[in-house]
């Protein structure tokens, strides 16, 4: 196993963003697109079927991969700045989320709530 001093320290990350993994990319995307205006920067198809996505939304990216029979869950939450999470709340739930928490205003100064994407995906809306 290589030691910590023998990697390289000149690596910067320069950029990352989350990929979703779904059974059902289209209505995936639909659900970005109506909740959150997301925008389709990239997509790679095989055999005429979209098989990865990449959305802008707002100043960063989402991925999204069909990847059949992987279960709906918890593997990622996402954090989405929104400059109003109620209206952003009530957007995502008439576009197909559940309400996991109701806007509140947060000890820390920020407004957050929560909803999960149609796959089960947690997402924070924060202000």
């Amino acid at each position: 196993m290589a030691r910590a001093a023998a990697y390289r320290h000149d690596m910067t990350v320069t950029r990352l963003f989350p990929i979703l993994r779904t059974t059902d990319l289209p209505r995936l995307v639909a659900f970005y697109e109506a909740a959150f205006s997301a925008s389709i920067d990239y997509h790679y198809e095989q055999d005429g079927t979209d098989v990865y996505v990449a959305l802008a939304v707002g100043g960063g990216s989402i991925g999204i991969g069909l990847e059949p029979g992987v279960s709906p869950g918890d593997p990622v939450a996402i954090w989405l700045y929104v400059d109003d999470v109620d209206s952003a709340h009530a957007r995502a739930v008439d576009a197909g989320a559940t309400s996991v928490a109701d806007p509140e205003d947060m000890p820390w100064g920020e407004r957050v709530a929560q909803v999960r994407d149609p796959d089960g995906t947690l997402l924070y809306l924060g202000a």
